[in-house]
């Protein structure tokens, strides 16, 4: 039996792309593969970690259980945060927004700061009308190649720099 998503399926389009009105249209972002790897492997080394530090404690086969459920903790974390990741973004004159699964705006504001690792990772400050600045990473797997370069030229701008 498999599990069928709920949220809308939306198209990848291009950062040009408008409604006939001239606005900008939403752009669906891909799950990375880089950050899923690497959300695993973090799992993975802090369940080692859990289990070295209450192995040379209570002995080896008395760590199991405990490790095996910050193990299950850990996992369901990871599964938590990764259903929480935005789905969409718009890039509009007003600056951007971040939509989440079930089409709710998680983050809206003009970018203000930029941090850019190569041609991979990408970390934008998102600065709203009013509340604190939130902070956005974008892997380059997870956007068509013309809008990561996109958001990182409006990233340095934003930025002063």
């Amino acid at each position: 039996m498999t599990r069928q998503s709920t949220a809308p399926a939306l198209p990848v389009l291009a950062p040009e792309s408008a409604t006939s009105d001239g606005a900008p249209q939403r752009i669906a972002l891909r799950r990375s593969v880089a950050m899923r790897v690497m959300l695993g492997v973090s799992v993975v080394t802090a369940t080692a970690a859990v289990h070295a530090c209450l192995a040379a404690q209570l002995g080896a086969w008395q760590a199991v259980p405990l490790t095996l459920a910050v193990c299950a903790l850990l996992v369901l974390a990871a599964h938590r945060h990764e259903q929480a990741q935005p789905v969409a973004l718009k890039i509009g004159p007003s600056g951007l927004s971040v939509w989440g699964r079930a089409g709710v705006l998680l983050a809206q504001g003009r970018i203000a700061g930029c941090s850019q690792w190569s041609d991979r990772l990408l970390v934008l400050a998102l600065a709203p009308e009013q509340g604190r600045t939130r902070t956005l990473l974008f892997s380059a797997d997870a956007l068509p190649a013309p809008v990561f370069r996109e958001l990182a030229v409006l990233g340095r701008r934003g930025a002063g720099a």
